[in-house]
């Protein structure tokens, strides 16, 4: 007679922004339950190690089994990431900063177990986009996260037009991101193309000690730039 498990439980496990410690940022049930996980799906096995040891430097890394997943990940092994929870493991997954499965390959893994019909349990942690938005003094009742702007910069110019309208007729909060060495390039291309009239909140390094967020005019940011070259970014429109 076979017996037959329960289902284990996809935990969706925040990482630290920076270098602050994690229980600054964490709630301290976090590291309960990260404790008793021994299957991850993650982005970087070497930083989810580096991650899990912070929160809690009692946990045996070797005994651990880690998937990796990004864009190279093979379609037909993402299906494997799900059978501890067939067995009735529990798993997590963990981003590489942030919130997993928010701007993160780990959505698709999520959507994956909504399927199967696995309880997917999301953890309390920080998130940049969020963090950012609370900070800016723009719209909270209507914001979109558009992730990463053309690389070429007319499409990025003719993107920056399309959020600025956005902003007018809809009064959506607009936020988006870039990879943190092409920071500078980024903002000369909004004080290029925006109105002045339009604000713009640059936020980097947050939860850092070194953390910068502040909002000012497109105006007002042509007179003197911040310094935030290769330092991790969130920028938000508004009028």
């Amino acid at each position: 007679m076979s017996v037959c498990l329960m289902k284990g439980i996809l935990y969706l496990i925040p990482t630290t922004l920076s270098d602050a410690p994690p229980e600054r940022v964490m709630p301290s049930g976090n590291s309960a339950i990260v404790s008793g996980i021994r299957f991850f799906v993650v982005e970087n096995i070497r930083t989810a190690r580096r991650f899990l040891k912070l929160m809690n430097p009692e946990t045996e890394i070797d005994t651990l089994t880690f998937f990796e997943l990004n864009t190279h990940t093979p379609a037909e092994e993402k299906s494997v990431f799900l059978q501890p929870l067939h067995d009735g493991y529990d798993v997590g997954i963990l981003s590489e900063a942030g919130c997993p499965a928010v701007a993160d390959p780990g959505a698709e893994i999520v959507s994956m177990a909504q399927a199967c019909g696995i309880r997917v349990a999301p953890l309390v942690g920080p998130s940049s986009i969020l963090l950012a938005l609370m900070g800016s003094g723009f719209n909270g009742q209507r914001f979109a996260f558009e992730g990463y702007l053309p690389i070429d910069r007319q499409a990025r110019t003719s993107r920056l037009k399309q959020l600025e309208k956005r902003i007018s007729s809809e009064q959506q909060t607009q936020i988006f991101i870039e990879t943190p060495y092409r920071n500078r390039v980024l903002i000369e291309d909004m004080l290029r193309t925006l109105q002045p009239a339009t604000k713009l909140c640059i936020a980097a390094d947050l939860t850092a000690d070194s953390q910068f967020l502040q909002t000012k005019t497109i105006a007002q940011w042509r007179e003197h730039l911040p310094d935030v070259h290769k330092r991790p970014c969130i920028f938000l429109l508004y009028q």
